[in-house]
């Protein structure tokens, strides 16, 4: 029964992030001849850094939701979210205005409304997520992403230049975050001490998964650094389109599965570790998600160049060209996406910290050493080798992880 309940939940956010999925992949090629390489690259520079300073935005307490013991104690999280994303944008309009001053450019300016978008989004994602209303995060996924993508068109055929290239994510994610009704105000019953001690039960979360997730988007940032400085802003933006679509399968499936298999796995541990069932669970996730992955490797070595120019134009045909190189990256990145959940339900974030820097390390020097040689394919091909073997090892590291044999019955 525990296994249908999953099967039933995951479908349904499958469901909805299949429509969400479905408009930024069929507007892909209208996008991709409305906006110009350059516009492309500095937009994913942006999203970037957006991204990096609005996951730290709630120092990671919106995923100690599903653990929170009773709702009090899940209302104490809801507020203390709220009060550091409140820091957190404020800190990002300081950046947003010395970026903009320095670049002697505009677009930097929607830097704090960005941040603030995505981190209320995310809180109220896990705040539904543990609530299981699976419906409306499914319908969430559809205007976060669908309704972006149609605001991107919409926006580029106004001609709204870059600035409507950034602006409409933004408006996108807030009509998600609206959809899902997280309340903004002091609940009756919360204290200060309420705060506090939902703070100090669930410290791990700040003190580990923030710098693991920050660290994890500081990877994304860094790319885009370094390609735009190397190879120019048209670079970062075939870069940027190519990860777009490549990563779209990830996002549809492994979002779903992870927001089903979060509060399933963190509900079955046990005093002293995990379950024999919960391991079980996870292998069957991983097989399951290797035999998706395959075919879509197999497809972007064959054809991955040429795709890419029939679908987005002659001129992006070096995004084709670095499709094919990060295929093997994209398959193990594929199974690997879902799993994220697994080391924060299992009590497993220190090791997960420590596994992470070691990868983001590896892919950060291949990208580098590719680079070198002058080219982005020359790049994707060093980055896939490099992470296929730490990928290889963090799968095998899961599917052995230690289980407490006498189970409840």
């Amino acid at each position: 029964m525990a296994s249908a309940g999953l099967l039933r939940a995951t479908l349904t956010l499958l469901t909805g992030g299949a429509l969400a999925q479905a408009l930024p992949l069929l507007l892909g090629p209208w996008l991709a001849r409305l906006y110009s390489p350059q516009e492309f690259g500095i937009y994913h520079l942006f999203a970037a850094v957006a991204a990096n300073l609005a996951v730290i935005g709630c120092a990671r307490y919106e995923f100690a939701l599903p653990l929170a013991a009773d709702a009090r104690e899940a209302d104490a999280l809801r507020l203390l979210c709220l009060a550091l994303l409140a820091a957190v944008t404020l800190l990002s309009a300081v950046v947003a205005a010395w970026w903009a001053w320095s670049s002697a450019v505009t677009w930097p300016l929607w830097l704090p409304l960005a941040v603030a978008a995505l981190g209320v989004l995310s809180l109220a994602t896990l705040w539904a997520t543990r609530q299981q209303r699976f419906h409306a995060l499914a319908g969430a996924r559809v205007l976060q992403h669908g309704g972006g993508a149609a605001a991107q068109v919409a926006a580029g055929l106004a001609q709204g230049g870059l600035h409507g290239l950034i602006a409409a994510p933004i408006a996108a994610a807030l009509a998600a975050f609206a959809l899902l009704r997280l309340p903004l105000g002091r609940g009756v019953s919360t204290t200060t001490a309420d705060l506090q001690a939902a703070a100090r039960r669930h410290r791990e979360f700040p003190l580990l998964n923030t710098p693991h997730a920050f660290l994890g988007a500081l990877q994304d940032t860094v790319t885009m650094a370094l390609i735009t400085a190397q190879l120019g802003a048209a670079a970062g933006g075939a870069w940027g389109l190519a990860l777009r679509y490549l990563k779209a399968p990830a996002t549809l499936v492994g979002g779903a599965l992870s927001q089903a298999l979060y509060p399933r796995l963190a509900s079955a541990g046990i005093a002293g570790g995990i379950t024999v069932e919960a391991r079980a669970t996870v292998r069957r996730a991983m097989l399951a998600l290797a035999a998706i992955a395959a075919p879509l490797v197999a497809l972007l070595w064959v054809l991955g160049p040429d795709l890419f120019a029939w679908a987005f134009g002659e001129r992006w045909r070096e995004a084709g060209e670095l499709a094919r190189a990060l295929a093997l990256y994209i398959g193990v990145h594929f199974v690997a996406s879902p799993l994220a959940v697994v080391t924060m339900a299992w009590g497993a974030q220190a090791w997960a910290l420590r596994l992470a820097l070691v990868g983001q390390a590896a892919f950060l020097l291949a990208l580098a050493l590719g680079l070198q040689f002058g080219s982005l394919a020359a790049a994707g091909w060093a980055v896939s080798i490099v992470t296929a073997a730490y990928f290889g090892w963090y799968f095998f590291k899961l599917a052995t992880w230690p289980v407490v044999r006498e189970e409840a019955a």
